[in-house]
């Protein structure tokens, strides 16, 4: 049988004004990435410049105009693949458009090789204040954010902030309006010793806690720690366990979930159901029922009954 080769998405975001055409349009005439394999260049949203496909290093690119989400479907996907006969695709989206309804519309095979988003430094902190849940749907998965005509005065850990409280991955570039780039280099040490016997979470901690466990797993394999989390008894979950968690908020009031862990413990007849317990716990991560798949599974130690924290919803900031 043979094997389905991914068909890879090099995947740009960002809101109007922000630099990603005229990014694209310097990437497609670069002979390094524009060297004859077939190229299908969705464009998602109409900005100010234009593509200049005689200035391309070749012939290989073929643009294709998305105007509305609705056209955003897999059959018009798998069409423009196949009618273009494209190796790839580079993907300026629409920054008013959420990544999920990409991510629903992609053929099983199109994957996302890269992403990157682009803000206007100019514009970034009103965008960010009127219209969070879009900011942060876009810099969550990004590796890369440019922020373009930076300028001496602007403060780049108002910048920071707000990138690394979506994700603590991406790189961060500021470029003034000379083109100059300079990198972010503004360390982020964890809030808790990973080193310690113990790591205590504190109350304030929790979303960054689970984000980076999610993130990065392997540094928490055998950890033992201590957190205070809401303590639920559920039917669905397989005798000798038990749900505990927090309510987090990603970005925005609209967008709260409870970040849930299974813990293994022999007998919780001495933990009241819904109440709020300080937990200790070591971490393993391996299948579980409640999951499906792997993931964090602790191991009860003890607790102690506290006050819920205050606020009760963990958030990044």
């Amino acid at each position: 049988m043979n094997e389905v080769k991914d068909f890879p998405v090099y995947l740009f975001t960002g809101f109007l004004e922000a630099g990603k055409t005229r990014f694209i349009q310097e990437t497609l005439e670069d002979k390094r990435f524009c060297n004859g394999e077939k190229t299908l260049l969705l464009v998602c949203e109409e900005g100010e410049e234009e593509y200049e496909p005689d200035q391309f290093a070749d012939r290989s690119v073929t643009i294709r105009t998305v105007g509305d989400i609705s056209d955003l479907t897999r059959a018009n996907l798998l069409k423009w693949q196949k009618e273009t006969r494209a190796e790839r695709c580079v993907l300026e989206y629409n920054g008013m458009w959420m990544l999920d309804d990409l991510y629903s519309a992609m053929p099983d095979d199109w994957a996302v090789y890269q992403e990157f988003m682009f803000a206007d430094a100019g514009t970034f902190l009103t965008y960010n204040a009127n219209m969070r849940q879009l900011v942060y749907d876009k810099l969550k998965s990004c590796e890369l954010v440019v922020f373009n005509r930076f300028l001496p005065s602007m403060d780049k850990m108002e910048f920071h902030k707000i990138v690394r409280g979506a994700s603590r991955r991406a790189d961060i570039a500021y470029e003034d309006p000379k083109g100059n780039v300079v990198y972010d280099d503004i360390e982020d040490p964890l809030p808790f010793d990973l080193e310690a016997p113990v790591v205590e979470i504190g109350d304030e901690d929790y979303a960054l806690w689970y984000r980076d466990m999610t993130e990065e797993p392997e540094k928490y394999e055998n950890k033992t720690v201590s957190f205070t989390c809401r303590a639920l008894r559920r039917e669905r979950i397989p005798k000798g366990s038990m749900v505990v968690g927090r309510h987090v908020m990603t970005c925005c009031a609209a967008d709260i979930q409870f970040a849930a862990l299974v813990c293994q413990i022999k007998d919780a007849s001495n933990i009241p159901d819904n109440t709020w317990i300080r937990l200790t716990a070591k971490i393993n991560f391996r299948f579980h029922m409640a999951y499906k798949r792997k993931g964090p599974v602790l191991s009860y130690i003890s607790h102690t009954a506290v006050p819920a924290p205050d606020p009760e919803v963990a958030t990044f900031y």
